[in-house]
């Protein structure tokens, strides 16, 4: 939906001995490369005090580790790969990549670098010619840790890029099936009737893990559930379940509509907010003794404008769950008047969306059950997705940057007012509660709830 841009003609990542280029970068632009779509220069840039030989051996390691090497496709990387080994805060580095560069005028620079490093990296390109009209930049996530911090960064990208040519990566919106979310709503045409207020009783958007920081206690410590996916991840499912229509017409429509929805979601109040942290986090390596960051997070969210207005968008994000699965699940209203058993008054219509570790969409419904009494029961109709078809999310988002679609990023307007939504309740400014690894989280999350509700935990993947 955005507007036709020229590919770019190099490809440019910084951090190119990292973690994120072996286990993401590498797998995707061999991927793209296998099918087509990459055939332009590939520059690494890091200080690692490698040689070109070195990065290829990594590259080649990194397949051989993630997905395999097809030789064919290797062989064709190793082609286009160059290397500049260089501190970041060296001009001569981003001297040496414009030369590298050659005759290139509409790079693409790829920061998978750590956050801290944004501001140098971008300051530097705008000095070295590396920026010049044409050129992109992909900047990975967190963009910003509050909104002061994000309204800086997004001062530093604009004194050198064009809003246009700023990509912010989040690659949880590259997934398959985030993306099914928003077909699924828009494909057909029995939905657009009932999503509403009128029909829609609540929403609920789950994303639970079974295990801990899995060694990255260092990193949890700066972040919190809130910062890692509360404010980016699960408020960018909640605008695909609740945005108006793009317009089919409209350049940048879909990022148009998220911006609108994201602006009409009410500040979060500490009323809205249980904060948990699982027994024995302050065990983990990295995580101090005395650490007050939640590894669970529950909010309610209310969306301020005539479609959603009344209707409570729950959203829950924790480690150490019973499960890893990621789930949205709406309830429609119930029938207004109980015509045939009680139970029918207590059951409510659902959709549900799996997405993961499984692929669903379902819908819950009441059916009679054989007999003479008109008693029913749940029935439910179930759509399955093959993941074996999907695209990884990291070669659908760099395809896209190179070739300039912005749909699947985020804008600036959209992340600074996301940060607005979460800016009262970051940090220590509710209370933590424990909770035993392997449960739901805190008990005091029920209070988010109304009259008679509860709440609905994924089942994890079937066996």
């Amino acid at each position: 939906m955005s507007a036709a841009a020229e590919s770019a003609d190099a490809l440019v990542f910084f951090g190119a001995t990292g973690d994120l280029a072996y286990k993401q970068i590498f797998p995707a632009l061999q991927s793209m490369i296998r099918h087509g779509r990459l055939d332009v220069p590939i520059v690494g840039v890091a200080k690692a005090g490698w040689t070109l030989e070195d990065l290829r051996r990594r590259a080649h390691d990194s397949l051989s580790e993630h997905g395999g090497v097809d030789e064919a496709a290797y062989a064709k990387l190793v082609a286009q790969l160059r290397y500049i080994d260089g501190d970041y805060a060296d001009p001569q580095t981003f001297v040496r990549l414009r030369e590298t560069l050659g005759d290139a005028c509409r790079p693409l620079h790829y920061l998978a670098i750590p956050p801290v490093l944004f501001g140098t990296v971008v300051e530097a390109l705008g000095r070295s010619g590396c920026a010049e009209e044409g050129a992109r930049v992909v900047i990975e996530k967190p963009f910003g840790r509050d909104l002061e911090s994000a309204l800086e960064l997004n001062r530093t990208l604009a004194s050198v890029f064009p809003e246009r040519h700023i990509f912010r990566i989040d690659h949880y919106l590259g997934k398959e099936p985030v993306e099914n979310l928003i077909y699924f709503r828009f494909a057909n045409s029995f939905l657009e009737p009932i999503w509403n207020r009128d029909h829609i009783r609540s929403v609920q958007i789950t994303m639970a893990e079974n295990f801990g920081v899995a060694g990255r206690g260092a990193f949890y410590e700066s972040a919190g559930a809130i910062r890692d996916v509360v404010q980016n991840h699960m408020l960018q499912v909640l605008c695909l379940l609740a945005l108006d229509p793009p317009s089919p017409n409209e350049p940048d429509a879909l990022r148009n509509e998220k911006s609108r929805l994201m602006s009409s979601i009410r500040p979060l109040a500490p009323e809205d907010v249980v904060r948990g942290q699982f027994d024995g986090y302050h065990d983990e390596p990295g995580v101090a003794p005395d650490s007050t960051v939640e590894t669970f997070a529950a909010v309610r969210v209310a969306v301020d404008n005539w479609r959603w207005e009344g209707v409570p968008f729950l959203i829950r994000a924790g480690k150490q769950l019973p499960v890893t699965a990621t789930e949205v699940l709406v309830e429609l209203h119930h029938p207004p008047e109980t015509i045939f058993d009680a139970e029918d008054d207590r059951r409510r219509n659902t959709f549900r969306f799996t997405l993961s570790p499984e692929v669903e969409l379902a819908l819950q419904a009441r059916a009679k059950l054989p007999g003479e009494e008109m008693v029913g029961e749940d029935v439910q109709l179930i759509a399955h997705h093959r993941r074996a078809d999907e695209m990884p999310p990291y070669e659908r988002l760099l395809g896209d940057a190179m070739r300039g679609d912005a749909t699947l990023f985020a804008r600036e307007d959209t992340v600074e007012a996301a940060w607005k939504v979460v800016a009262a309740i970051l940090d220590d400014t509710t209370p933590l509660h424990r909770y035993a690894p392997g449960t739901w989280g805190p008990a005091e999350a029920d209070r988010l709830l109304t009259d008679d509700d509860c709440w609905h935990d994924p089942r994890g993947p079937t066996t």
